[in-house]
């Protein structure tokens, strides 16, 4: 009768499949530790054929197969290896937690990356560079801004913003600077012409 995958036991690594893991149990119930030796290393081979190294560190790749080996076996594995097999403590503890950066986006619809280089524009001297710079942001606000909300778009609101951005650091008069006009175009439509 045939059983189902539900009806099985669970798979500890299951990128290597379920032959592998039937490998591992058979490995365990071996009670010769030089045969055992020898069928571990024939399991290790069969893993590396199944998942081939992508760099060029080899013995890393070698290490790491014996892990998961042993992680496999629930580390009762018990054979010769030519290195010091992981610990199941290492595994026992959560992962550290990722920190997140602490930097707070002031206005969220221009994103990170434009009060980063709005802080390096306020930053630089006052002259020809700064204003071209400090132009080009807005402009790039304004496209960004029209994507979210494209009606109520108009270059006072985008110099208010990056004069708040810098902290009243940038300041571009509406009377000397004008923004490029940009139109939003629909996306095309995914409808089949009739031949």
């Amino acid at each position: 009768m045939l059983t189902y995958k539900n009806r099985l036991r669970a798979l500890v690594l299951p990128e290597y499949g379920r032959n592998i893991q039937n490998m591992v149990d058979h490995c365990l119930t071996i009670d010769d530790r030089d045969e055992r030796t020898r069928c571990a290393r024939s399991i290790v081979d069969a893993m590396s054929i199944l998942l081939p190294p992508g760099g060029t560190d080899h013995a890393a790749y070698r290490r790491k197969l014996w892990d998961q080996l042993a992680i496999m076996s629930g580390f009762e594995l018990d054979v010769d290896l030519p290195f010091e097999l992981l610990a199941r403590e290492t595994l026992a503890g959560a992962p550290a937690p990722v920190s997140h950066g602490t930097h707070r986006i002031t206005r969220r619809r221009y994103g990170a990356l434009i009060e980063q280089a709005v802080a390096i524009a306020a930053e630089m001297p006052e002259g020809e560079e700064r204003t071209v710079l400090s132009i080009r942001l807005a402009d790039h606000m304004k496209k960004t801004l029209m994507a979210t909300q494209p009606e109520g778009v108009d270059d006072i609101r985008v110099f208010s913003d990056l004069y708040d951005i810098s902290e009243g650091r940038i300041h571009l008069d509406p009377a000397d600077v004008r923004l490029h006009d940009f139109r939003i175009i629909a996306p095309p439509t995914r409808k089949k012409r009739k031949k």
